[in-house]
């Protein structure tokens, strides 16, 4: 690992650039996204000839750097230009390298990365094992490969090839680099790591169970609570979609069926023809992430605004998939495809202003769904069952969005039971 900015000769920062370059092109950059980083680096390089190293830390002398190139040391958020940000962003990298000795890439490029012979193969033979032994989903199995392929490419930065070669300290390395996750996302992150290595010692390919020292981020099941919008920005959301072009006609459904039925993205984005129950006026399908069946009445205005997309939006095809789309090739959405892009289109076209960006997505659009229903006096076991939720305690955690309806709906001791 490289030592920290501050204490750095100019000849040992020169290397870190050099190494960061390559890293960056192992990492699918393209050349001339490297060859701006190099310009800004050798230019902050240029910068800290003439600072003292030895007597300021790494975030001081960067901060520096970035003002000396115009950026403010507290830039507000749509104050910077498209160049500033570029800078900006080039020394985070050179940052994160410079402290961990690797850079995670924050689009998902991990199907780009090339891993070690040893390490593609006991990947695949991983990935075999928990399909085939342990029925794993194919969506889960999506994201501990790409969570596990992050993590023996960060191997590789630590020169490590083969999972012989393993050892706590490559855990810990891995662990503080990815400490600006969110906690629920690094508690994901090492519960895949951990049952990869069990895999390891159970398939005999290495000597001891690694587990072990992979420490557990433990979560609390309300320690979040569900993202809500106001019925006024719902209504304005649905309100921005123009519903003349076969575009708008698909997105408008799409976004019915989030607003009016709280559908999960995975339902929306997999649903078919076979699952719209014309004759009875009903929905129904196997759910993608529980596997259970779910029924769910099509009201009035969800079902014009299927039939309008299927008779004057839907290309003729052979895909049975409800949603196709819109440019060629006309085939549904991808399994990663979480609609983020359809929802951020209208919102932004809305004007709607959301407190946090976990309010953002289609997701929070089935929370307030699930909130609505609680407000009008819909009993939990109900919402439950509109939801899809095999577990009450699921859908309890919506009595915490609204305090006046968790007041209300407070049991009196003397109205329970007594054994």
């Amino acid at each position: 690992m490289h030592p920290p900015l501050a204490s750095l000769s100019q000849p040992t920062l020169a290397c870190i650039i050099q190494d960061a370059l390559a890293h960056l092109q192992a990492l699918g950059y393209s050349a001339k996204y490297t060859q701006r980083c190099r310009s800004i680096w050798t230019a902050f390089a240029r910068f800290a000839a003439h600072e003292p190293l030895d007597a300021s830390d790494a975030v001081a002398l960067v901060s520096r750097f970035l003002v000396s190139r115009g950026l403010p040391p507290t830039p507000s958020p749509g104050t910077l230009s498209s160049h500033q940000r570029m800078i900006q962003a080039v020394m985070r990298i050179l940052m994160e390298f410079a402290l961990h000795g690797c850079y995670r890439r924050r689009c998902r490029v991990t199907q780009q990365l090339t891993l070690p012979a040893p390490f593609h193969d006991v990947l695949r033979a991983y990935e075999d094992f928990c399909t085939t032994q342990l029925r794993c989903s194919r969506g889960t199995m999506r994201m501990r490969v790409r969570n596990l392929t992050r993590w023996l490419h960060f191997l590789t930065t630590q020169h490590v090839q083969t999972v012989q070669a393993l050892h706590p300290q490559h855990l810990s390395a891995f662990l503080r680099s990815q400490l600006h996750l969110q906690p629920r996302t690094v508690a994901v992150l090492l519960s895949d790591l951990r049952s990869f290595l069990r895999f390891l010692c159970l398939q005999g390919l290495v000597s001891t169970d690694l587990s072990v020292h992979v420490p557990t981020v433990r979560i609390p099941r309300d320690a979040r609570l569900p993202a809500v919008w106001r019925p006024d920005d719902v209504e304005a959301l649905l309100a921005a979609v123009d519903r003349s072009s076969p575009k708008g006609k698909r997105d408008y459904a799409m976004l019915l069926l989030a607003c009016r039925l709280g559908l999960r993205v995975g339902d929306i984005r997999t649903l078919r023809l076979e699952h719209l129950h014309w004759h009875v006026a009903e929905l129904r399908l196997t759910q993608t992430k529980t596997g259970s069946p779910l029924t769910l009445p099509l009201s009035e205005e969800v079902g014009h605004a299927l039939i309008d997309y299927l008779r004057h939006g839907r290309p003729v095809t052979h895909h049975r998939e409800v949603f196709l789309r819109v440019n060629a090739p006309l085939e549904p959405f991808g399994a990663d495809d979480n609609l983020y892009h359809i929802i951020t289109f209208y919102r932004r076209r809305a004007q709607i202003t959301l407190p946090s960006e976990g309010q953002q997505g289609m997701h929070a659009l089935r929370h307030t769904v699930a909130s609505r229903l609680l407000v009008t006096g819909t009993p939990l076991e109900t919402i439950a069952a509109i939801l899809g939720h095999r577990s009450l305690a699921s859908t309890q955690l919506y009595t915490k969005v609204d305090i006046e309806t968790l007041r209300r709906a407070a049991l009196d001791v003397e109205d329970l039971p007594h054994a």
